[in-house]
């Protein structure tokens, strides 16, 4: 496939264009690089209806064929990798190892997913057989962000598939070449209408949610519009399981070789420009190393090449659109009216691109904005701390709770700390260990459902419960 040129929509395993268009940038140049369509309401009820009508059959699939089709399209993914990481950097802006890693990690997804089943449990209860078994829901609406727009199409697309739901997909529209290319390759894998990937902005959104024939929806992207998403299901009782924001800590504990953990939080930190929902947001570092940890970060700062992600040599790209660099430049320009000193960064270049340089705030107060709010950009409170007690306190007091970190020699240490850590996951001395076998999702505002693992894939279907027994013998 030519993956420069045209792009269109797929629908019932056709290409669809549309009257309207939406321009997709390059955020390292601020450049046009596509036209997409702009997807009427009558296409999102073709999408709907092409989804609908491939259900019966898809859901009625052997179990092993629907694995296989999803092992396809991780192959199909593999077979077009570098074309694929080309275009990611292309619409993300990331540099292409990052890419290269986004793409492969949709490889091992699909091959992971297409390995489950759906459980079947029987029991025998006073002379009667008890089977609970998972039936597909129907149609999954499905609306993915801009920071890693393949992966979390993939994330949505193999569960869903496998527990035989069929699916219209909508991709960001600030990144959506590569899901419409994915969907243009799948005309050939899968039936029609099993897949069908539609583009626009947020009113196509809102007709998704507000869709009567849509069974879920699965939304990944800020807690602000998963509330809206939640509150529009809720007129047809869609399911649904959202992934949102989180303003996540990183507790480092005095234990640790300040220059040995730097390059790992910084990394869990800026990876993608920080553009990351679990990445550390918040790192607190305990009094007796904070010195000696702000200055090994701030000297692997500087050691960190930002530019243009296709050009060799880049370690961090842009920010991926002008929303959030303005967001971003607002909250640097914000803590230094506050006057609160910068480690590292602060400065925001004029010029072509939405570059902004890694940022590191010398310990803020606690109700500073860097601190309570999520950034979403390469800007990273340090903040001190010399009580266990009253840091995990700190790092709980958020109405989100998505992640959180724990870094130490003394593992039994860190895991004490992060049982008490009010968030989905905990990672411990590493970061971002995602696995297709351990459920993801949120606490408190962070939040509703799970992906990944038995959990995730039992999201996508209804439990029926059949119950029977040998008919009385007729009375002689």
């Amino acid at each position: 496939m030519i993956f420069d040129g045209d792009y269109t929509m797929t629908i019932a395993g056709q290409p669809a264009v549309s009257d309207k268009t939406l321009p997709v940038v390059n955020p390292a140049t601020e450049q046009v690089i596509a036209q997409v369509p702009d997807a009427s309401r009558a296409q999102l009820d073709a999408a709907v209806e092409a989804a609908k009508a491939a259900f019966p059959v898809w859901s009625a699939r052997p179990v092993a064929e629907r694995q296989a089709l999803v092992a396809a399209i991780g192959d199909c993914l593999l077979a077009n990798k570098d074309a694929f990481s080309a275009l990611l950097t292309a619409e993300q802006g990331r540099p292409r190892a990052g890419c290269d890693w986004e793409v492969a990690t949709c490889v091992d997804w699909c091959r992971a997913v297409s390995t489950f089943t759906l459980p079947v449990e029987v029991r025998q209860e006073a002379g009667r057989r008890v089977e609970i078994r998972h039936t597909p829901l129907g149609v999954v609406g499905a609306i993915t962000p801009w920071n890693a727009p393949i992966l979390m199409a993939i994330w949505k697309m193999a569960p869903a598939l496998l527990a035989g739901n069929t699916l219209v997909l909508k991709p960001s529209p600030y990144t959506p070449l590569t899901t419409l290319r994915l969907g243009e390759l799948l005309r050939d894998i899968l039936p029609p209408g099993v897949v069908n990937i539609v583009t626009g902005g947020n009113d196509l959104g809102q007709w998704i949610t507000d869709h009567p024939d849509i069974a879920k929806v699965s939304f990944t992207g800020s807690t602000a519009t998963g509330k809206r998403v939640m509150e529009s299901a809720a007129r047809t009782l869609k399911r649904v399981t959202l992934e949102m924001g989180g303003n996540d800590a990183g507790i480092v504990l005095p234990d640790v070789d300040p220059k040995a953990v730097a390059p790992a939080l910084f990394w869990g930190a800026f990876f993608n420009s920080a553009q990351v929902c679990v990445a550390i947001k918040r790192l607190y570092v305990h009094a007796d190393i904070y010195d000696d940890l702000a200055r090994e970060l701030v000297d692997y700062a500087r050691t960190i090449r930002i530019g243009d992600g296709s050009m060799q040599g880049s370690d961090l790209g842009p920010v991926q659109n002008r929303m959030q660099f303005d967001k971003v430049r607002n909250l640097i320009e914000q803590t230094r009216a506050e006057g609160h000193r910068f480690l590292i960064g602060g400065d925001v270049p004029e010029g072509p691109g939405y570059f902004i340089p890694v940022t590191i705030v010398d310990n803020p107060p606690e109700d500073a904005r860097v601190v309570t709010e999520e950034a979403f950009g390469p800007i990273l409170p340090l903040l001190k701390y010399d009580d266990i007690d009253d840091v995990i306190r700190r790092a709980n007091d958020s109405e989100t709770g998505l992640g959180g970190s724990v870094w130490s020699n003394d593992l039994e240490q860190a895991r004490r700390i992060g049982e008490r850590l009010q968030t989905g996951t905990v990672w411990i001395n590493e970061m971002f260990a995602f696995s297709p076998h351990a459920p993801f999702g949120g606490h408190k505002q962070s939040g509703v459902g799970v992906e990944h693992g038995m959990a995730g894939l039992l999201e996508f279907t209804n439990i029926q419960t059949i119950t029977s027994r040998p008919l009385a013998a007729a009375a002689g």
